[in-house]
């Protein structure tokens, strides 16, 4: 019984309903619908052991069940509806060795937050909007909204409470799993009574889940700059410079660039995230004059951390967060008016010596990115030769 559910809507029971629940039963649904929606959640049917709920009960929390508030918990009585504050609810059916009954139904739906609460995950915070409307529909105050950390302080509009939180302060907390790394932290809205309160406090629980082994393409030219509207699906955020000289201290911003064969290219991969303790190296870089295609004609520099070209060296960065690397220019660029580099980046915790981005060059041929790892797949270009500058000898 229990588990995961991401439909959009369905029917939650106690095993074997409307029969009678088995002794000893334990179960765990989370329901997770899309981003910026809520999970509303009716009971339809409640027959189960009254009392103390001590012995079999339901409970519900409004989020992931270790960590999140609990809404209610209840074995007997009215039909109970509950509205979750983020886009996930959990449920909790637990019954003991004695008696058995005929259990429970509910009901759970998504609806839209729409302007009550919104999310996005942006490079360097979490940028959180809630509507001033929601909160005094519910009686509550937009002066009386605070975050974990209260000296961080929200911008109140005429209709918004807006926050702009940092990754890395304020309180917001870090988390590792198999699949993300999480960036959480609480927005808690306090009643406003002083000598008696009827009003439960609301805790909005946020987080940004940056996936670790999702892949990002961003197309773009020599110049520093991108166009990427994926931040609000927690990708991380990488560009690619070029550079003139190995000191790097001047962009090279022409687009596109050309050179010239055999010339050094220096290149400066950095990631945007406000998270101190990451860190990011070359994995892989291939070359093709299709930004659309690296498979048909690809020549690779470097592969699994391993150079494949005589040319291809890294160089010391002042940051975790910059990955410095040269190559020359090859020759099947004289078969090819444009040539294209897809780099795919690995982003790792700082520190965290058995991640790939301290083992450096692995033999096999493919690499399973560990639990604290992120690949980020970016693609740059056009490079192009100088005019008269192209040979006719043998390919590279």
């Amino acid at each position: 019984c229990g588990g995961s559910v991401s439909d959009s809507s369905g029917v939650l029971q106690s095993p074997n309903y409307p029969g009678s629940y088995p002794n000893n039963a334990d179960c765990v649904w989370e329901i997770q619908v899309e981003n910026n929606f809520r999970v509303t959640l009716t009971f339809r049917d409640i027959m189960m052991q009254s009392g103390t709920c001590q012995h079999d009960y339901i409970e519900v929390y409004d989020g992931p069940l270790h960590s999140s508030p609990l809404l209610g918990r209840f074995c007997s009585g009215s039909f109970p509806t509950y509205v979750s504050s983020s886009n996930m609810m959990s449920v909790r059916f637990h019954s003991d060795s004695r008696y058995s009954f005929r259990g429970f139904q509910a009901h759970y739906s998504s609806i839209p937050a729409g302007h009550n609460t919104t999310i996005q995950c942006l490079p360097d915070y979490m940028h959180v909007v809630v509507s001033r409307n929601y909160l005094q529909s519910q009686g509550y105050s937009a002066q009386r909204v605070t975050l974990n950390d209260n000296r961080c302080r929200p911008t109140v509009t005429s209709r918004e409470v807006v926050f702009n939180i940092p990754y890395n302060g304020c309180g917001t907390t870090q988390q590792e799993n198999n699949d993300t790394i999480n960036y959480s932290n609480t927005i808690r809205v306090a009643s406003s009574g002083y000598v008696i309160k009827r009003k439960k406090n609301i805790n909005l629980h946020v987080s940004c889940k940056m996936l670790r082994k999702s892949w990002q393409q961003v197309v773009y030219a020599a110049e520093d700059a991108v166009d990427v509207d994926e931040y609000q699906f927690g990708r991380y955020a990488m560009n690619i410079t070029f550079y003139d000289s190995p000191a790097f201290r001047r962009q090279v911003r022409s687009s596109p660039y050309f050179i010239d064969l055999n010339q050094n290219l220096y290149l400066q991969a950095c990631l945007h995230s406000s998270d101190p303790n990451l860190k990011v190296v070359v994995d892989t870089c291939v070359a093709s004059p299709d930004p659309r295609d690296f498979n048909t004609l690809a020549y690779y520099l470097v592969r699994n951390g391993c150079p494949r070209d005589s040319s291809y060296a890294t160089y010391y960065s002042p940051s975790s967060h910059f990955a410095r690397f040269k190559f020359n220019a090859f020759e099947f660029m004289s078969r090819h008016p444009s040539v294209y580099l897809k780099c795919q980046m690995l982003v790792c915790r700082l520190g965290d010596y058995s991640s790939h981005c301290y083992q450096g060059c692995s033999s096999r041929a493919k690499r399973d990115t560990s639990s604290a790892e992120e690949e980020v797949d970016v693609v740059v270009g056009p490079l192009q030769l100088r005019g008269g500058d192209a040979p006719s000898g043998n390919s590279g």
